[in-house]
């Protein structure tokens, strides 16, 4: 991560003279500003962890090259879109897979053409949406990687429907040949296609994207409108004004609120800037891939928010969520905030 101060403490701890240097740094710092320390006394960092727990900080990251330790700090807490009380294993996230057809600059899990696929595949699904209808699962979310690259996609998304209402992240653009193919046979009723769409015109949206996909996520919009399917579209932007010039375009389109999702960028995968989210901060949404069961969606490849490597049986897997939560809970002054990918 980059940060905004790197702050070199030598063989300093927090007895021997480290403590005054973090809050010298600290004080030239702003909410949200990445401080990194770099030292070579691995004990700095259970010192740091502590440390910040009691502060209000947050530790994001800890690297190590050539026998020095890099620990990178958050100077107190950053705005996170906020909503009401969500339960817990109230939704469901299920990355299908992690290749893609676009090679987004921010991805939160690195998806490209070239990533593996690494995909959940149909049978685990169908077991997953079986036990999840079981749990009394609201809401399943079906995300990647893109999922219309999946020969079998329409099967995955009419298991998962079967279960509970279901919403697919897609950017839209392979809503052709075979694979509008897929979309006609999916239950509307039951059915939301989220596509991400990040700005009223394509400048911005193409520099993050790739030249030309804005107007090709256009059409797919319109074409799985002409479809019946409802449409939700969702932006990916790093400032507020960004955010409200989304807003303003979704006014103008007569896109309805519940139709909406504005969100930062997130300092995970191939971002090189944005919100920094520990665990702390994230109420959790139990999200499943190939790999296993993660804390979020944001990091569904991180192994800070790795919570079990057993997906079955997923009463389990919500239950070893849960014990986390709670855990986390213990430390009074972080209060958890939803970071909405949906």
């Amino acid at each position: 991560m980059k940060a905004t101060i790197e702050l070199d403490v030598g063989r300093k701890t927090f007895a021997s003279g480290l403590l005054p240097e973090l809050i010298a740094a600290l004080r030239r710092s702003r909410p949200g500003d990445l401080v990194a320390i770099v030292g070579a006394e691995e004990s700095i960092g259970t010192e740091l962890e502590t440390w910040c727990r009691f502060t209000g900080n947050a530790l994001v990251e800890y690297t190590v090259e050539k026998a020095r330790g890099r620990w990178v700090i958050r100077c107190g807490t950053v705005p996170v879109p906020a909503e009401g009380h969500r339960p817990v294993g109230g939704r469901l996230w299920l990355y299908t897979n992690f290749d893609c057809n676009l090679r987004c600059d921010y991805c939160c899990v690195r998806s490209s053409p070239t990533a593996p696929r690494r995909e959940l595949g149909l049978g685990r699904v169908q077991r997953i949406a079986r036990e999840a209808a079981e749990l009394g699962v609201q809401e399943i979310f079906v995300t990647g990687g893109e999922p219309f690259l999946l020969e079998d996609i329409g099967e995955i998304l009419v298991s998962c429907a079967a279960a509970a209402p279901t919403t697919v992240l897609t950017n839209g653009m392979l809503f052709t040949g075979r694979r509008i193919e897929s979309l006609l046979v999916l239950p509307r009723d039951r059915i939301t296609l989220q596509i991400s769409l990040d700005s009223a015109t394509p400048e911005r949206h193409d520099l993050h994207r790739g030249p030309g996909t804005w107007a090709r996520t256009r059409e797919g919009i319109q074409r799985a409108r002409a479809q019946g399917f409802r449409v939700r579209l969702a932006a990916t932007v790093s400032t507020h004004q960004e955010a409200e010039e989304f807003r303003q375009f979704l006014d103008h389109e007569s896109i309805a609120p519940e139709d909406r999702v504005i969100r930062r960028i997130a300092l995970r995968g191939s971002a090189t800037e944005g919100v920094a989210l520990t665990r702390a901060d994230l109420v959790p949404e139990v999200t499943i891939t190939a790999e296993g069961v993660y804390w979020h969606p944001v990091g569904a490849q991180d192994t800070d928010l790795l919570v079990t490597r057993e997906i079955f049986p997923l009463a389990e897997s919500f239950a070893a969520v849960r014990r986390a939560f709670e855990r986390e809970s213990e430390h009074g002054h972080k209060l958890a905030k939803i970071f909405n990918c949906a």
